[in-house]
């Protein structure tokens, strides 16, 4: 095809030789030819210069506008010459002449350069992906999944991408290598069904070796083992010695994303910085040698269940190059976190821990990549509304700013860095990562004093436990090394404390997990689990894999056209039903009483997104009778494969088949309670960014029939005034019955003019623009009112934290105000009728009755402390003495339903009774399924080593519970009362075993 020919290859010049030939001594460790000799340039860095070898201005393209672009970039390196492993022979030379490749340029010039061959450059995709299967942005295809998969149309043939990523999984690698990060750019190219291998391995070498002039002795081919194509193609048409292409197996080479989907070959570039090595028995795994820094995915196979592979109606191409990685090969720096991309944060980082990174020992540059790359992860996290929780998301951010606060303490950071011993340093830092942002993500700076702030909070939050629980932990590892020493075993840090050390103290578990490994200790994994059951339901950590699939909703999708919506317009309209699936399958006809999802070609009804529900109502048509029937009652609309509404219901009369006319009916009174909370939803982001600050933005929504729910991120609760002065502004704007405005327009203009985009939307070049006049404008494809009056009224419900700097406000409107007012109004009736009292009143008698509740309660509360010492002075006399050298006297009894008040009371009065040295264990079973043990030991019994604390979880766990205390006392609890008695019998033999031993 003429437009799949390469415009600027060699090969259009030179027949049909290789794009790039290697020289004849690229097998050997001589100098390659395309490296000019005796040029040199040296890079200051204030007090040590350095010395590196760069490329001839005549391999690239436009020689002289590159360099005089280059000639305006700012560069500095960073290490000593005796760091650098040089991988060429000193150049000597003009050094004005060659100025190395800055970041920022190489990813223009990668998105310029697929743009000039056809591809339409697209945006980065936000880090919180519109996927459910992948918890973050984990690769630069992710945006592009459903086309992918054939579940929308393809906007263009072929796209190019600079794209933010997030992963975790390797995280504990993070600084100790030279290419491992959390965070990280990935330039792609990518073709939907339009071109394939031989276009795609063409450009990539041209980029490579043309457009970045990589040496062409230094690259490496991998393909997989069974891709003859891709071997001929880089062997006889790029013209790469077979000598550099290595056949590599399935778990290298060949590209899976599930058990079931699309799948393919892949190929991949290396890098080698030692071709003096030479060729025989190389490893393209050895990280020391090579660096693998772009990867070609030829996606032209759908994996069956069988495991089977069938080809894809529509081939693929998904390509990823790594930023950083082709960053450090171009900038000549040992590893990634010394290029310009992460090297000025490091320098940061640096300065407040007054520390020289060219001087500093590995241990201590380790520590300072890993402050260089959390803090990148972290600012482009949160920009992307993403704050520290401990759930999801959230967990990933805040799990990343410990580490990074942990780390700075360990470099000797105190406070800001900056003199203040009360301030927090993470905002200094990540003010360097703000200014380099500029290219990457331009709306980064707008938010800045919003993500200064939040580290600031969720730092010193973290400080504030951070040294009692090292403290805490230290001394658990001192136990669990010396438990280990005692019994021969291998050191292990229980799940318990792990979970205590999380819970209380807010360590996340790899934290734990990387000091016990500094001790030379391992952590219970499964125990820790175990205690998170309870409390975390969810996965906390991003998959390491897009997953795909490939069913009959592909094939669906082909045939099914886009649904026409009106509902804009009218609540009624004619359509046909272009298919009907019955548990996802397709059908042709449904009977009476049957659950159906209906496809229709053209629909009234609202399908859910951007917070607001689907429609309610029915679908009707002719029986050949004068009254229309019933067909299916709809209860819900949902959007699938792109545009297409799927109307979920039920069959409540007659037969339903594929082809048929139906009137298709929305719930008009349901229709219009959800337009008037979307429409109070956009009055109220309105006025929380008046009233408490512009910085505030929505981090989710919910617009129901019966309620509005609104989330945003805010660091503190609301004040009462505050939630006042916000119905106030509301219900003013509803009384003005301003007329709303809508129009389509394109993207930019609407950002221009102010519009401000819904959370989790995607948008298209053309959006829809909904603005109240004077008060807000909003990007939204949802339904509102015609006139603010139409709201009638607005109440906020409730205003609460969901999660760390997240905050959420429930309220009504319309309808479902008056309802809620009304349901106040009766409820406060009955309750003055109950009182005796008048409305204004009520407020006063409760409180005037939860005082008289309050000292009843204390008197209760008295007498059963008494009746407790009572029974407790009556099986005093049954302590027993234990030991010879020294008599102490032990108790162990059960005290039948007294409840955990009462036994702690008569605990304390039998250690009094008893005197020093004596040791008190009691138990009792306080209600149905409920267990209550004390033990407390006077100063004689902690002075021997034996602690309550210590003691009693053990007994505790008999009785299906646990607890814990001081030394001296301690107090515990059970689900299991019929294993309380032997639980007293195992505490009374340890405890006589226990002290025997000790006075002895």
């Amino acid at each position: 095809m003429e437009s799949l020919k390469l415009p600027y290859s060699l090969r259009s010049s030179h027949g049909s030789k290789a794009l790039i030939p290697f020289p004849s001594s690229c097998l050997s460790p001589k100098p390659p030819s395309t490296i000019l000799p005796n040029r040199q340039f040296a890079l200051s860095t204030g007090l040590f210069t350095r010395t590196i070898t760069l490329f001839s201005p005549s391999i690239l393209p436009c020689g002289h506008c590159e360099l005089m672009e280059a000639r305006r970039i700012q560069f500095h390196s960073r290490s000593t010459s005796a760091s650098i492993q040089p991988m060429t022979e000193e150049l000597m030379g003009d050094a004005s002449k060659d100025l190395p490749v800055s970041g920022d340029s190489i990813r223009r010039r990668f998105l310029n350069f697929y743009a000039s061959r056809g591809h339409k450059v697209l945006p980065s995709a936000s880090l919180v992906p519109d996927d459910p299967t992948v918890l973050l942005t984990i690769a630069g295809m992710l945006q592009f999944k459903p086309i992918f998969l054939g579940k929308v149309p393809r906007q263009v043939p072929r796209a190019t991408t600079a794209q933010r990523c997030i992963r975790t999984n390797d995280v504990e690698n993070v600084g100790r290598t030279a290419r491992h990060h959390t965070f990280f750019e990935m330039l792609g190219n990518f073709s939907f069904g339009d071109y394939f291998k031989k276009e795609a391995i063409k450009w990539a070498w041209e980029l490579s070796t043309v457009e970045f002039g990589l040496p062409v002795d230094r690259l490496w081919v991998s393909v997989y083992e069974d891709d003859d194509e891709a071997f001929e193609i880089w062997r006889h048409e790029v013209g790469v010695p077979v000598e550099h292409i290595k056949r590599m197996g399935a778990d290298d080479n060949f590209w899976n994303s599930g058990v079931t989907g699309p799948c393919g070959p892949c190929s991949e570039l290396y890098y080698d910085f030692h071709p003096e090595k030479g060729i025989l028995d190389t490893d393209l795994g050895d990280d020391t040698r090579f660096i693998e820094f772009y990867n070609l995915v030829f996606m032209q196979y759908n994996k069956k269940e069988d495991g089977s592979l069938e080809p894809l109606k529509q081939k693929n191409i998904d390509t990823g190059l790594g930023l950083e990685r082709l960053a450090r090969i171009l900038q000549k720096v040992p590893n990634n976190y010394e290029t310009d991309l992460i090297y000025p944060i490091i320098e940061k980082a640096s300065e407040l821990a007054n520390v020289s990174y060219a001087l500093a020992k590995d241990h201590t540059k380790m520590k300072l990549k890993i402050i260089g790359d959390h803090l990148r992860a972290i600012v482009y996290l949160i920009s992307d509304g993403v704050f520290p929780s401990n759930i999801g998301r959230g967990y990933v951010v805040r799990r990343l700013i410990r580490r990074a606060v942990r780390t700075g303490r360990l470099l000797g950071i105190k406070g800001d860095g900056r003199g203040n011993l009360e301030g927090a340093f993470l905002p200094v830092v990540a003010e360097k990562v703000i200014e380099l942002s500029t290219l990457i993500d331009a709306d980064v700076k707008d938010i800045a004093s919003r993500i200064l702030e939040e580290l600031k909070r969720e730092e010193l939050r973290f400080v504030q436990t951070l040294e009692r629980g090292e403290k805490l932990l230290d001394e658990m590892l001192a136990d669990a090394l010396l438990s280990a020493k005692e019994n021969g075993t291998a050191p292990c840090l229980s799940g318990k404390d792990a979970f205590l050390l999380y819970d209380t103290y807010g360590f996340p578990v790899e934290i734990t997990k990387e000091v016990a490994e500094e001790r030379g200790a391992s952590i219970d994994i499964d125990g820790f689990d175990i205690e998170m059951e309870n409390q975390r339901r969810q996965s906390q950590a991003a998959h390491s894999a897009v997953k795909l699939a490939v069913g009959n909703g592909a094939d669906l999708a082909e045939d099914v056209p886009d649904t026409e919506f009106l509902g804009y317009d009218t609540l009624y309209a004619r359509a046909v039903v272009e298919s009907l699936l019955v548990n996802g399958n397709p059908v042709i006809q449904v009977s009476e009483g049957s659950d159906v999802e209906v496809l229709l070609n053209r629909t009234p009804f609202y399908a859910e997104s951007g917070g607001q529900i689907g429609d309610h109502g029915f679908l009707y048509f002719n029986n050949g009778e004068s009254l229309q029937k019933a067909v299916v009652e709809i209860k819900d609309v949902q959007k699938s494969f792109g545009n297409i509404f799927v109307h979920k219901g039920t069959i409540r009369e007659g037969v339903l088949e594929v082809g048929r006319e139906v009137e298709a009916a929305v719930d008009a009174k349901l229709r219009q309670r959800a337009k008037v909370h979307h429409t109070a939803t956009h009055l109220l982001q309105a006025a929380l960014k008046k009233v408490v600050g512009q910085e505030t933005s929505q981090a989710g929504s919910l617009v129901s029939f019966d309620r509005l729910r609104f989330d945003f991120n805010f660091h503190r609760p609301l004040l009462d005034s505050e939630l006042m002065e916000i119905e106030g502004l509301i219900n003013r704007w509803i009384g003005d019955a301003t007329l709303l405005q809508t129009k389509v327009m394109p993207l930019a203009d609407a950002k221009r003019d102010g519009a401000i985009a819904m959370f989790g939307e995607k948008y298209g070049e053309q959006v829809r623009v909904v603005e109240v006049p004077g008060v807000s404008m909003e990007l939204c494809g949802g339904t509102h009112v015609s006139n603010t009056s139409e709201i009638r009224g607005f109440k906020i419900i409730s205003e609460q934290g969901i999660a760390s700097g997240i905050r959420r406000i429930e309220a009504v409107a319309g309808e479902a105000f008056i309802e809620y007012v009304n349901a106040r109004d009766y409820h406060m009736k009955n309750l003055c009728s109950t009182l005796k009292v008048k409305a204004e009143e009520v407020t006063t008698r409760v409180e005037n009755l939860l005082e008289e509740l309050r000292m009843a309660r204390n008197e209760v509360s008295a007498l059963r402390s008494k009746a407790a010492e009572y029974k407790a002075s009556i099986i005093a006399s049954k302590a027993f003495p234990v030991g010879t050298s020294k008599k102490i006297r032990v108790l162990v009894e059960c005290m039948d339903d007294t409840d955990a008040d009462s036994l702690k009371s008569a605990a304390e009065y039998l250690v009094d009774v008893l005197e020093d040295p004596a040791a008190v264990v009691l138990g009792s079973c306080p209600g149905e399924g409920k267990v209550s043990l004390v033990a407390a030991f006077t100063p004689g019994v902690v002075d021997l080593g034996v602690q309550a604390g210590k003691f009693i979880g053990p007994i505790a766990k008999l009785c299906g519970g646990g607890g814990g205390g001081r030394p001296n006392f301690a107090q515990a609890g059970g689900r299991k009362p019929e294993n309380l008695s032997s639980a007293l019998e195992k505490a009374q033999s340890e405890l006589v075993s226990i002290l025997t031993e000790k006075a002895s």
